[in-house]
């Protein structure tokens, strides 16, 4: 994230959200710096609830997170059901990008690149969504983290879906 953000990575961008975990924190906090921006935190955007069973064991949790993505209207072992945490995910999207307009001082619209950091649960349900895409484990982020996809704003038409970090930063 140093190197990305040392790179001035993303240019354009002028406003930078991350849902509250501590790790899209930590990662919006170092490329936010990079670009003069503070980072706003979007309650709505959190990973999928997953509290029902607590940390598994990696093995155990692509069984669980496979299972999720394969019966998105059921809850799995408690786990937050995946329509309901992608129809939370785009209200949530939708209320960043729906001005509120403060004694009419809010712009129209968003104004620059809007960049997102959470977590890739969340994000692929996001994506499902914005791409007019079924709920399905092949739309899930490669495995390794750092991973990106992209809309048009304001209408939120997709680019691509999930491309290495690095790849689309130049590296």
């Amino acid at each position: 994230m140093r190197v990305i953000a040392s790179l001035g990575w993303p240019a354009g961008t002028t406003r930078i959200i991350a849902s509250a975990e501590r790790r899209a924190r930590e990662t919006a906090a170092y490329l936010a710096e990079s670009l003069g921006l503070t980072v706003e935190i979007a309650e709505g955007m959190g990973e999928i609830d997953r509290s029902a069973t607590g940390h598994v064991p990696h093995a155990r949790h692509e069984e669980l997170a496979s299972a999720l993505f394969a019966h998105p209207e059921d809850s799995i072992e408690g786990w937050e059901r995946a329509v309901d945490a992608q129809a939370r995910a785009a209200d949530a999207l939708c209320r960043l990008l729906t001005p509120v307009r403060a004694g009419g001082t809010c712009p129209d619209r968003q104004v620059g690149d809007l960049l997102l950091v959470g977590h890739g649960g969340i994000g692929t349900l996001l994506w499902c969504h914005l791409a007019g895409r079924l709920i399905s484990r092949a739309e899930d982020q490669p495995h390794g983290g750092g991973q990106v996809w992209a809309v048009t704003l304001p209408d939120l038409v997709p680019v691509h879906s999930w491309r290495a970090m690095e790849t689309v930063a130049g590296l």
